[in-house]
């Protein structure tokens, strides 16, 4: 993982190999920046006499420096300072690095535009010095990640900056930069997403977990398929009965350090199957390898969890984790077979590849026990909210109103942009059975609506989010700091609406 760092350091003295200086195209902003290229660089660059670079947003111009052998100078375009969203930011973090890794730069330092934006026309966003660091370090921390664990080439060919270094104005500046972005839980929940199911079974997960137990204030308590069966979660025995290995039940617990009076409970529910071939309905073959991040959602709870720890969240979290592997073997659940789960409903199976809603059925009871002020789950749930909402936005439904808002509020920080879908009793008519409580799929419409009702059923009567994440959790496009695979979605988001959650 790349290394972040803080400075309160002018750039003409830094020896970083890449100087990075986020330039605004307002007039007054980029002729005082360009002033300052000239002196970081030695000399003007011809782009800006020319007015090619202009300093709109996504402009580069990169130039020599004169004045120190082998270093580089980026002159970054952020547009105008009335656009700037902590996204821009995001991305200028995100092409620092980018230009980094094609020059092969080791270190970067980028000069603080915080001082840049006093007087004058207000930014889109209202950001704070801390926020714009913060923003910006994501970016670059989070364009830097790599997945190479089962890579042979070269370390030519894998080039990454070892460091970040914020450069900042003055002391107390570098003071504020210093509470910067925490992204090593998007990282765990990346890796985990991205490692090939022949390499990550339930135990496999379950000891993934149980390595958080080693972070301060984190507990982990992992249910084998003879607890679970004594239990009752008949969903989880049920999608894992066709895989030669077993369920496992993982429960992870956050105690923060300074408990109030009433430390308000929130349980993360994350749904692990860890890999997902349909089971007796089995999924066409194509694209079928991107299934090993079906347990997107479980890892997102880790790395929230990881999270929490490593800032001291004031919230005790708890975090389930049914995992279960969804094969087709001979034991294998099979279409028109009836669970019971732990709370004693029945459900009809009409197809097994509406598999996580019968795991995450049982964990959802299983959540009623820490008497939550609030459950939220995660889950690549349904192939239908990807065709409601396509890859950029995660489906969100539940019965929490206001935290459902402030869920909204943290996807606009975050760009972990999360819509509202509709849980309209009309309909509940398409889940209804024949034969059990609740069939396990509605049909061809309003599949997600379908699906978040049937958990609906298991949440009993405390407040509750669930986050459709099947669009946002596998990236098949990469953007500038997501690469291709697992995008480890959530994490970012439920730490910043932790952090401002409100439930009073």
């Amino acid at each position: 993982m790349m290394r972040t760092a803080v400075r309160s350091l002018p750039p003409e003295k830094s020896t970083a190999k890449l100087v990075v200086l986020p330039m605004f195209e307002d007039k007054e902003r980029f002729r005082a920046a360009a002033t300052r290229l000239q002196r970081l660089a030695g000399i003007m660059p011809p782009q800006v006499t020319s007015k090619v670079f202009t300093g709109k947003r996504g402009q580069t111009v990169l130039v020599p420096s004169t004045r120190r052998n082998e270093q580089l100078i980026l002159g970054l375009g952020m547009g105008t300072v009335t656009a700037l969203t902590r996204e821009v930011l995001r991305k200028t973090g995100a092409a620092a690095v980018s230009s980094a890794i094609s020059v092969k730069a080791g270190t970067i330092a980028c000069v603080e535009p915080g001082s840049e934006l006093e007087g004058g026309e207000l930014p889109a966003e209202a950001l704070t010095t801390e926020e714009i660091a913060q923003s910006l370090a994501e970016g670059a921390l989070l364009a830097a990640y790599r997945f190479d664990k089962y890579q042979t080439r070269n370390a030519d060919e894998r080039f990454a900056p070892a460091e970040f270094m914020m450069l900042a104005a003055s002391a107390g500046r570098a003071a504020a930069l210093a509470r910067g972005a925490e992204c090593a839980g998007v990282f765990l929940a990346r890796d985990l997403a991205n490692i090939p199911g022949n390499d990550l079974f339930p135990d496999v997960l379950a000891r993934e977990a149980r390595a958080l137990g080693r972070h301060p204030r984190v507990t982990v308590t992992v249910f084998d398929e003879k607890k679970i069966a004594r239990l009752g979660m008949g969903g989880l025995i049920g999608v894992a009965q066709g895989s030669a290995h077993a369920p496992r039940f993982i429960i992870l617990e956050y105690t923060p350090r300074k408990t109030p009076k009433k430390a308000r409970t929130v349980v993360l529910v994350g749904k692990g199957v860890t890999f997902d071939s349909g089971g007796i309905s089995i999924k066409p073959s194509a694209n079928m390898g991107e299934m090993k991040m079906d347990m997107s959602g479980a890892a997102a709870v880790l790395g929230t969890i990881q999270v929490a720890s490593a800032q001291h969240l004031p919230v005790h979290l708890v975090g389930l984790i049914p995992a279960a592997e969804n094969l087709p073997g001979s034991r294998a659940l099979k279409p028109g077979d009836i669970l019971k789960h732990l709370n004693g409903m029945t459900s009809e199976i009409e197809n097994t590849d509406a598999e996580g809603r019968l795991i995450l059925a049982d964990a959802l009871v299983y959540a009623g026990r820490f008497s939550p002020d609030l459950v939220i789950d995660l889950a690549t749930l349904t192939g239908a909210v990807v065709v409601a909402l396509g890859h950029f936005t995660t489906g969100m439904l539940g019965t929490a109103d206001d935290a459902m808002r402030q869920m909204e509020e943290a996807g606009r920080r975050t760009y972990e942009r999360v819509w509202q879908l509709p849980l309209f009793e009309e309909y509940e008519r398409l889940i209804k059975s024949d034969v059990a409580d609740v069939r396990n799929t509605g049909g061809r419409w309003a599949g997600a609506i379908t699906a978040a009702l049937f958990l609906k059923k298991f949440t009993g009567t405390y407040p509750w989010v669930h986050l459709d994440i099947a669009g946002t959790a596998i990236v098949e496009e990469p953007s500038e700091y997501i690469q291709k695979g697992g995008s480890g979605v959530g994490v970012r988001l439920l730490v910043d609406f932790l952090h401002h959650w409100n439930n009073q």
